[in-house]
């Protein structure tokens, strides 16, 4: 964010979102008795459709720097920046981050230099928090080992140069290729919102996570089997499940080495927790771990709330066009040469 726009001053009064501004309504307050319903296997029932539309960002901005969490009238005043300069005003859509950054800095317009133009959105949530990681306590991505620096670098100078155009299909990553975006679904392209609607089944022995975005369903076993020998990798890596009281436990390896979150590969060792809150609200958090990629773990926590939303098909390709134009670009700018 430039520093012109690191001064975060609030407005006196606080204004509300007018009627129907959240897809995904705010979780009512529950009493601190409440416990969750449960399903016929005994355990916490989690089935339903779940939304993660939240606007809080992954990274705490530096703006907010040293704050955890913002009072209720600035979370007021942020959803009535993100209003007018979404609803009302002459704005492209926001991926990512960008619509509670674009809310903090209040610009006339917002314009995303990503796409070049308006793309998908979906509305956001906002809530008391700065960011989506809880630990480490700054909010922020642990640094980058020495080596993670070195291939983030090599891979930043292949792509200026052009050094690295596909020569086929198979040169592109997974998400690209519309095979997966991998696990864990947090933020992308379209933002936390189109990564974010979940289904989620449950029987004694499995446990299913269901993606609306490239229809993926994640099947995990509950019965106390080991991972997969080192030898057996994925794209989504082998996960498996258990209940740690009323918290549903996924412990995920052997991920391919062809996989790539945030520069992390086949060393990353996800566990993910899922605990039911309230009636219409989970709290997901994610822990990630490469020792070869970062110089500490870290976790984040998105909030999945209820909807009564449907999930669609969702159509990554038709006829594997965009492919055909990635390669059919690659080969001009060769010859170009």
């Amino acid at each position: 964010m430039s520093d012109r726009f690191l001064p975060f001053v609030l407005a006196l009064a606080a204004v509300a979102l007018p009627a129907g501004a959240q897809t995904a309504k705010p979780s009512k307050p529950v009493s601190k008795t409440w416990t969750p319903p449960l399903a016929p296997d005994g355990h916490p029932d989690l089935q339903g459709i779940w939304l993660d539309g939240s606007a809080t960002p992954l990274e705490r901005p530096k703006a907010l720097e040293g704050r955890q969490s913002l009072t209720d009238a600035e979370v007021a005043e942020l959803k009535r920046r993100a209003d007018r300069i979404f609803k009302t005003g002459d704005s492209d859509a926001a991926n990512g981050d960008n619509v509670f950054l674009a809310a903090l800095a209040n610009p006339d317009q917002f314009r995303n230099n990503a796409t070049g133009g308006a793309e998908f959105m979906i509305d956001r949530v906002f809530d008391n928090r700065t960011s989506l990681i809880v630990d480490p306590p700054d909010g922020r991505i642990p640094p980058l080992t020495p080596a993670a620096r070195e291939r983030q670098s090599a891979a930043a100078l292949a792509l200026a140069t052009g050094a690295r155009a596909p020569a086929r299909v198979q040169d592109l990553n997974s998400a690209l290729r519309c095979i997966t975006p991998g696990v864990p679904r947090l933020g992308g392209r379209y933002g936390a919102g189109s990564y974010g609607y979940y289904q989620i089944f449950q029987t004694p022995g499995y446990v299913v996570l269901f993606m609306e975005v490239l229809h993926e369903a994640r099947i995990i076993p509950l019965d106390g089997r080991p991972h997969q020998p080192a030898t057996v990798r994925t794209w989504t890596g082998d996960s498996i499940g258990r209940w740690e009281g009323s918290t549903l436990v996924i412990d995920t390896t052997n991920f391919s080495s062809k996989t790539n979150f945030m520069g992390a590969a086949q060393n990353l060792h996800l566990i993910e927790r899922f605990t039911r809150v309230a009636p219409d609200e989970i709290d997901y958090e994610m822990t990630l771990d490469d020792p070869t990629t970062w110089t500490r773990p870290w976790t984040a926590m998105a909030r999945l709330r209820q909807t009564d939303e449907r999930l669609y098909e969702y159509a990554c390709h038709e006829d594997n066009r965009p492919l055909e134009g990635i390669l059919t670009g690659a080969r001009a700018r060769d010859e170009s040469k």
